[in-house]
């Protein structure tokens, strides 16, 4: 239907076509890569699991290593009273044989982290962990046969028992982070109705298709890959994959996601994208890039690795000069408190800190669907100033809606007046007609229908004569009506139809792109957490106006072509604001890239994804104050957790070194480990409590 083309009071145009896909990211660590599962992160994912298994089996292991070793280490049976209980010759051998399994086989990951950090002359986590663990071994073994002082197996056995569940605790939340998304991989059927040239099917598994392959989806089917349709007409239901809980209207030309639900019609799919093409695919990608991406607070946690490895040699080279030359308390007490020094020094607790948060933020943000593709510019999200909605398909819904009923005349319902208009309407496919036909929902059967050229339609509705028709028709026919009720509404840039009844105006009707009803609240809850909100959007000024003043922004720029919206967060940015883009097309990545943080909203669009940090898999505006609310609660625990864990150090190494001995205070070996435990488990806890901090 033709008829409102020549619409021209500020008619609302779609900035972005309302199906696209998912580009893949070809600069992801799995660009390329063959084999994937229709989650397109099977190989990573597997590697991650092997990894998850490993650290569990060595704990299990090393912890049934360690019961012989505490019952054999002689500080323990003493202080049990166990000491000729468990006393036979040779123990201190079959101590050092444990000790040495749980130190070659628990603390090979340390050791090997160790060799690839100084190999890159980065010493951090890994070398501080197997520094202490080294020192207590070669330290405890010499004493072992013959040196005198006291051995610190039992201590070793703990530190590695304890590094290696923290380890694997970590990496299973972490797999969770990507669980809920993989599940996606679920909703990709087995096989598909490969359609043959002479018009029949072949059931076929879905991994033997490849683009170009023409498939039919019957009713009720899900749609078996990426695609284009070629023949018939559907709706198709995507809320498990976009989030978009209404179903999406299919026809020749539409593009469809593997994995989403037809509806009633049968539909015939050009197969386009497989395997770690397809969209199912680049969503679990994502997750695996925000797992792997270096956390900019991590990287601070490694520095405080590699000080405190720093430390530890200094602190340890410290405490053996004081205690020579200030002290007469012979070398093998001496050697004792250096020991004891470089053990304490390991931070277990900095070691988990980061990693743990990390580990439950990403599970939440997956959960809600945040897909976090970088996160340092995830945690930048905790001082975001300003954010800057695109505003087709992001604010808006990106489709025609009625937002007003004019009447002209009196005894005239607005209930009657939608019921004649979309009658006539329901013979149109034209969006601003199928958004009237859509006000109704039982009009009668139109009779003698008949479209007028760029003007309109017209048709009998119940005996009467019913024209909806542009106001171009109303002005060359010269026909009269009340033109300042619609004043304000052409001021506000909406598309105004009017309602001929018998050939005299009735009444009008006003359509707009729909503002989200979510977009409201969002501006509300950004304002009161003290963020700028504002629009950017290349509508004309009175389409702009209008929607700013419904939602309340605090600012607005309209008119704004692609290529420009770059410059105006660079214009933003430029007052000092730290700024976040919200957007949903192609168009907007410049302005994706710009920003200090780019938001992909909606993640069935066509988004440049290489130039935006985050996506949102719902096209939902409240998901962008979540997200800095996230970014917030993460960076408080962070902090929480990194002081919990430094605060340790700094009471421990004082105490471990002895500079309280003058009063009788010593900080002995299983003190020490008591309190790095106590540590670790707190930090672990509080990383949970992040569920509950937002």
């Amino acid at each position: 239907m033709d008829h409102h083309q020549d619409h021209d009071h500020g008619q609302t145009h779609t900035e972005h076509p309302p199906n696209h896909h998912l580009e893949p990211d070809h600069h992801g660590p799995h660009a390329g890569h063959e084999g994937h599962a229709p989650g397109g992160a099977a190989g990573h994912h597997d590697h991650h699991a092997h990894m998850v298994a490993d650290f569990k089996r060595r704990f299990f292991v090393c912890l049934a290593l360690t019961v012989p070793v505490v019952l054999l280490s002689p500080m323990l049976r003493s202080f049990f009273g166990l000491e000729e209980a468990l006393r036979f010759k040779g123990d201190i051998y079959v101590l050092f044989a444990f000790a040495s399994a749980i130190y070659f086989y628990g603390g090979w990951p340390f050791l090997k982290g160790m060799l690839d950090e100084l190999r890159k002359a980065s010493p951090g986590m890994m070398t501080l962990i197997a520094l202490a663990v080294t020192v207590a071994y070669v330290y405890s073994s010499v004493v072992a046969f013959g040196l005198p002082g006291k051995v610190f197996f039992w201590e070793l056995a703990t530190l590695i028992d304890i590094m290696l569940v923290g380890h694997w605790i970590e990496m299973r939340s972490v797999m969770g982070a990507s669980r809920a998304l993989e599940e996606l991989a679920k909703l990709m059927p087995k096989d598909a109705h490969l359609l043959q040239e002479d018009g029949s099917t072949v059931e076929v598994p879905v991994n033997h298709l490849k683009p170009g392959d023409r498939v039919l989806v019957r009713p009720g089917e899900k749609i078996p890959a990426d695609g284009e349709v070629v023949d018939g007409q559907s709706s198709v239901n995507e809320a498990m994959l976009t989030g978009e809980s209404m179903p999406v209207e299919k026809a020749m030309g539409d593009e469809v996601i593997g994995g989403a639900v037809n509806a009633e019609g049968a539909l015939t799919v050009a197969v386009t994208k497989t395997g770690g093409e397809s969209f199912l695919s680049q969503v679990i990608d994502l997750v695996n890039q925000a797992q792997q991406s270096k956390s900019r607070t991590q990287d601070l946690a490694d520095r405080a690795a590699k000080w405190l490895t720093l430390i530890a040699l200094g602190a340890g080279s410290v405490t053996l000069v004081a205690w020579l030359t200030l002290a007469d308390v012979g070398f093998a007490f001496t050697l004792e408190r250096v020991v004891t020094v470089m053990v304490i020094t390991c931070p277990h607790a900095l070691g988990l800190a980061v990693p743990l948060v990390v580990a439950v933020s990403t599970a939440l943000a997956a959960a809600n669907g945040f897909l976090i593709r970088d996160r340092t510019a995830f945690e930048r999200a905790r001082h975001i100033e300003a954010v800057l909605f695109d505003k087709t398909g992001t604010l808006t819904k990106g489709e025609f809606g009625i937002t007003n009923v004019v009447l002209f005349r009196e005894g005239l319902s607005e209930e009657e007046l939608l019921r004649y208009a979309a009658a006539v309407e329901s013979r149109s496919e034209h969006p601003i007609a199928r958004a009237i036909a859509e006000a109704h929902q039982n009009p009668p059967e139109p009779r003698d229908f008949k479209a007028i050229p760029g003007k309109g339609a017209q048709a009998q509705v119940d005996g009467r004569q019913i024209m909806v028709v542009s106001p171009r028709y109303v002005s060359e026919a010269a026909l009269s009506y009340p033109a300042e009720k619609l004043g304000r509404l052409l001021e506000e840039g909406k598309t105004v139809v009017f309602l001929l009844l018998d050939g005299e105006p009735a009444g009008a009707i006003a359509l707009a792109d729909i503002i989200r009803p979510e977009s409201k609240e969002a501006v509300k809850r950004l304002k009161e957490m003290g963020v700028r909100v504002m629009m950017l959007t290349g509508d004309n000024q009175r389409v702009a106006r209008w929607v700013s003043d419904e939602l309340g922004l605090d600012e607005f720029f309209a008119e704004v072509l692609p290529e420009e919206k770059a410059n105006k967060v660079k214009e933003i940015q430029a007052r000092g604001l730290t700024v976040a883009m919200t957007g949903d097309g192609v168009n907007d990545a410049p302005a994706l890239a710009q920003a200090d943080v780019g938001i992909a909203i909606g993640a069935g669009t066509d988004v440049a994804v290489e130039t935006a940090d985050i996506v949102l898999v719902r096209s939902n505006p409240l998901d962008a104050v979540s997200l800095i609310q996230l970014s917030q609660a993460t960076y408080r625990k962070m902090v929480q957790n990194l002081i919990w864990a430094t605060g340790y150090n700094a009471f421990a190494i004082p105490l471990a070194a002895g500079v309280l001995f003058g009063i009788g205070i010593l900080l002995s070996p299983a003190m020490g480990a008591v309190l790095m435990s106590l540590s670790t488990v707190i930090v672990a806890i509080n990383a949970r409590f992040l569920r509950l901090a937002r």
